[in-house]
């Protein structure tokens, strides 16, 4: 059997939390490692259990969800943070986005939607809620598509291609089934496309993308 999803669960309301610990633990390849009320205690729980998801609140007493998510990433870069909230302010979506969160939901989602969020995160996919999607590339458009530069230019056609795919949220399998290739190849495709733009993440790669009027919106 292989090994369990490991998840720390960050925010400030304890009958929301619990709710949320009972569904993910009933889940077999799901485990619940620990809970923290406020983004201080997040990002020192993250630190001592080293999750594999962290489910991150936004507006939390103490320290703020964004706060919380940049000290984590710190020390964790590659660690999967999924905000977990009630806002749809463009704002915190685009700015937990840019500093690393491998998605952004809705308190509003349902449960199958959560659960399969967690593992495509896991798997390195980035997962928005369904009516973020549009607010993400609203907000990042800009007016005036910018320059090209020599990191963009380094992008081969097939990577290029790629990359407008990952500005939709679209995981390996759809890319790959989109392009007809194998999921393998986008893998390898991806990760040259984080190395040559010096990013860090598929999130990062989907904002990067919108920012240069790579999307396919």
């Amino acid at each position: 059997m292989s090994t369990a999803i490991r998840i720390l669960l960050v925010d400030d309301h304890t009958l929301f939390r619990s709710g949320l610990k009972a569904l993910l633990q009933r889940q077999p390849d799901f485990e619940v490692i620990g809970e923290a009320a406020d983004g201080l205690e997040g990002v020192k729980q993250a630190e001592l259990l080293k999750p594999d998801v962290v489910l991150l609140d936004l507006d939390m007493p103490v320290m703020h969800g964004r706060d919380a998510l940049s000290q984590i990433l710190v020390t964790q870069p590659q660690l999967a943070v999924l905000m977990l909230t009630v806002s749809e302010d463009g704002e915190d979506l685009a700015e937990c986005m840019k500093s690393g969160a491998r998605g952004y939901l809705l308190k509003n989602i349902n449960a199958d939607f959560l659960l399969s969020s967690i593992r495509r995160a896991v798997d390195g996919d980035s997962v928005l809620s369904p009516e973020m999607t549009a607010k993400l590339v609203a907000r990042l458009r800009a007016p005036v598509a910018e320059p090209r530069n020599q990191e963009l230019d380094s992008l081969t056609p097939r990577e290029r291609e790629t990359l407008s795919y990952l500005a939709s949220g679209a995981s390996n399998k759809e890319i790959a089934r989109a392009l007809d290739l194998a999921e393998s190849t986008i893998k390898v495709h991806v990760q040259n496309i984080l190395r040559k733009l010096s990013l860090s993440s598929r999130v990062q790669a989907a904002v990067y993308a919108v920012e240069h009027g790579l999307d396919k919106a």
